[in-house]
């Protein structure tokens, strides 16, 4: 199976393309889609959109996981990011993907084993499963790794997004 994890943002879209198959990582690919910032949202997202569709035209992607949003204060930010995860998501209904939704809490359960592990702890996992020479940068990448690595051991436990799909 091959698995696309996306941590969502309007600036920095983290991604990780992996496969999982009989147990073992094999990393495909990983990166981030990138706005400008001063630049129109109307335009980060439709770049944000055709960067999706870009990895799905380069990659036979199985199932797409995404991080659940959580917000504690900043309700602008918030915004914007949900905006942007709604691009991805519509990118992902139109390729016809499965998604799978993650919280954090749940994605640190599904890499360390334990839901209150650190950022640290995290990265230490995710480059260790994949054996990856060095963390990859920025954190957002790193976090899609771990997402993409958390569906491939949640047995699909995540919240599906599949229904909007064309059957």
């Amino acid at each position: 199976m091959i698995i696309l994890g996306i941590d969502p943002g309007l600036a920095i879209i983290g991604y990780g393309v992996i496969e999982y198959k009989n147990s073992r990582f094999r990393t495909l690919d990983y990166g981030a889609i990138t706005t400008p910032a001063g630049m129109d949202v109307v335009d980060r997202l439709q770049m944000i959109y055709n960067g999706m569709n870009q990895l799905f035209k380069m990659y036979d992607i199985d199932e797409v996981s995404i991080e659940e949003l959580f917000f504690n204060k900043n309700v602008t930010t918030a915004i914007t990011v949900a905006q942007a995860r709604g691009v991805i998501l519509l990118s992902c209904v139109e390729n016809n993907k499965a998604v799978y939704e993650y919280t954090p809490l749940q994605v640190k359960q599904g890499v360390c084993g334990y839901g209150r592990a650190d950022k640290v702890q995290v990265q230490r996992m995710i480059t260790s499963f994949l054996n990856l020479k060095a963390v990859p940068k920025p954190d957002d990448v790193a976090d899609a790794l771990a997402i993409a690595i958390c569906h491939a051991h949640s047995n699909k436990v995540g919240k599906t997004l599949d229904k909007f799909l064309k059957k």
